[in-house]
């Protein structure tokens, strides 16, 4: 055991990984970011504070205020497979690491037979000779170590590490996409539900104004053409009802498939956006943080360790290898005296394998090692650039949306001051009815403009805390030790 510990602690050869550096950049975006978006005369039109090197909370989703959307996230969690089959899988590489631990001790086996046989003189050259018949009995004990003189082995065993790793940050990879696809689809079904309301209402509008038209024709009042116009008016607006109603139905479907349902025996909640609260204080982290805050960063961080430790592993395999052998037994013809001292028997020895020649295959291994942990730094680098994209689209988008729902939150308002004024007018004889109904129109059709805006605002706030990591790592004993985030 003293010489296991002693080889074991001898020199590795390949190169020792290092984490990538963070970019060197002092922020996300081309041009600065304002702290704050502006507001809107909506319920949603609250401002928006970017709170620079802040953390993200584990639940962020929370920060909706929304009893439904956060029952609906908690059952994903507990019954979404692809998380149930990302757990599995982070599984199955922790105990492919302690198999591959088992290399670093000696393995020993026991091993028993019982043989009967018959020799003839001939075995030993007296073809003359009488034969015999008789038993053989044989209980051996062997132990076998193949020194890890060089590291091959520490190696692959620091590659089955990089392999836990990577399933473990793909689990929590899989944990911020379902988390994030729950809370987005939930608001885009609360804006689909809201628009097709709209809808109906406007729909509703234009029956009443083609009615009028109607009666005014008849009337001689006005020509057929503006009766065919409504008609056309009328029918365009009910084309766009079943496209809303068809994306309704899907996600819904798909937010049954995401809490772990079948879309005909789940009970979903009918989630309202009046029933959020758009979140005040939005947490920024600074970029050096994002590489170990972004669960698929750190998971092509742990692809290219392994592929570090590969090549330390191929290049041991041209080294010499010695494996060390000893076996002790007894071997006799009867049961009864097959444990006495003249039935034992002993080896042991030391085997030296140092490859000479294999036809380049070893030099190739090693050489295609290399490339791989060239692809996969590669690999990391264009993760790392999308990660960096990912936020920057997302702060652009929430400050854009701001503006775009300030826009239409007034249209709406100014819309619906029309409206009021055109009624009150309408009540003193100083318009007709038409008038009325073309101004309600109007804000109808303002009002299902809004309502797309406050579900983009929505969700794109979580898809700024998606792209900032989530928080997962809120949830973990274990903080980052390069940036204790």
């Amino acid at each position: 055991m003293i010489s296991v510990v002693l080889f074991n602690a001898g020199c590795m050869v390949g190169p020792d990984f290092h984490p990538p550096p963070p970019p060197a950049t002092p922020g996300y975006t081309e041009k600065p970011i304002p702290k704050k978006t502006v507001s809107a005369p909506s319920s949603s039109g609250k401002v928006q504070n970017l709170i620079y090197g802040r953390d993200i909370p584990a639940e962020w989703w929370t920060l909706f205020h929304s009893p439904s959307l956060n029952c609906l996230v908690q059952q994903g969690i507990v019954n979404n497979p692809d998380l149930a089959a990302a757990q599995a899988a982070l599984r199955v590489a922790q105990q492919n690491l302690r198999a591959g631990q088992g290399a670093l001790f000696p393995s020993a086996d026991l091993s028993a037979s019982a043989t009967r046989q018959r020799t003839s003189g001939a075995d030993f050259g007296a073809p003359t000779g009488s034969s015999a018949t008789f038993n053989v009995y044989n209980v051996t004990a062997n132990v076998s170590y193949t020194l890890d003189l060089f590291g091959g082995v520490r190696r692959q065993i620091e590659a089955l590490g990089a392999q836990v790793d990577f399933q473990n940050f793909e689990g929590w990879a899989t944990y911020l996409t379902l988390t994030t696809n729950i809370v987005t689809t939930a608001i885009t079904e609360a804006s689909l539900r809201a628009q097709i309301e709209a809808t109906y209402l406007l729909i509703g509008e234009q029956k009443k104004i083609l009615n009028i038209l109607k009666q005014q024709m008849q009337l001689g009042g006005i020509a057929g053409g503006d009766v065919l116009t409504q008609e056309t008016q009328l029918a365009q607006t009910r084309a766009t009802l079943p496209p809303l109603q068809k994306n309704f139905a899907q996600n819904r479907d798909a937010l049954a498939a995401l809490v772990g349902g079948l879309p005909a025996n789940t009970d979903l909640p009918a989630l309202k956006l009046s029933e959020l609260t758009l979140p005040k204080n939005i947490p920024l982290s600074v970029p050096s943080y994002l590489v170990c805050q972004r669960p698929d960063i750190r998971a092509s961080e742990a692809l290219l360790h392994a592929a570090s430790a590969q090549i330390g592993v191929a290049t041991a395999n041209l080294l010499p290898q010695i494996t060390l052998n000893a076996s002790y037994g007894w071997a006799g013809t009867s049961l009864s005296d097959l444990f006495t001292a003249n039935d034992v028997i002993w080896s042991y020895g030391a085997q030296l394998l140092q490859p000479i020649f294999r036809g380049g295959t070893l030099v190739a291994q090693r050489r295609g090692a290399i490339a791989a942990f060239d692809q996969a730094a590669a690999q990391y680098r264009a993760t790392v650039l999308v990660a960096f994209r990912n936020v920057a689209d997302s702060l652009n988008a929430l400050i854009i949306d701001a503006n775009d729902l300030r826009a239409k939150a007034q249209a709406e308002n100014s819309a619906y001051a029309n409206f009021r004024l055109v009624t009150a007018q309408y009540r003193l004889g100083g318009v007709n009815f038409l008038n009325l109904l073309n101004a309600e129109f109007q804000y109808q059709q303002t009002r299902i403009e809004r309502i797309k805006s406050e579900a983009a605002r929505y969700a794109d706030t979580a898809a700024l805390f998606q792209a900032l990591g989530g928080g997962w790592w809120q949830t973990q004993y274990l903080k980052c030790p390069r940036c204790s985030c």
